[in-house]
């Protein structure tokens, strides 16, 4: 299945979306799971509920902006289509 629009994608969904592109498991916060990736000479960290819940869209696209992982809709669906959900 090729994904062309955002799904409804879970906290859960999320984090293990994001260990197959290389993010660690840093720690558990009390919102979530704090996961880090170096990125050149930065690191990025960003906290995702681990809810098995859909993630309000709000919340993802801030997961999604520079600032937390750089990702973007278009980084998202890149890795939908090449590791599912």
């Amino acid at each position: 299945m090729k994904y062309t629009k955002l799904p409804a994608i879970t906290g859960k969904q999320l984090i293990r979306l994001l260990e197959k592109d290389g993010w660690k498991e840093n720690r558990k916060a009390t919102h979530g799971i704090s996961l880090t990736k170096k990125v050149g000479d930065r690191i990025l960290v960003t906290v995702i509920p681990d809810t098995k819940a859909s993630l309000p869209k709000a919340t993802l696209m801030a997961i999604l902006s520079e600032k937390q992982t750089g990702l973007g809709k278009k980084g998202l669906l890149e890795l939908l289509n090449k590791y599912g959900i």
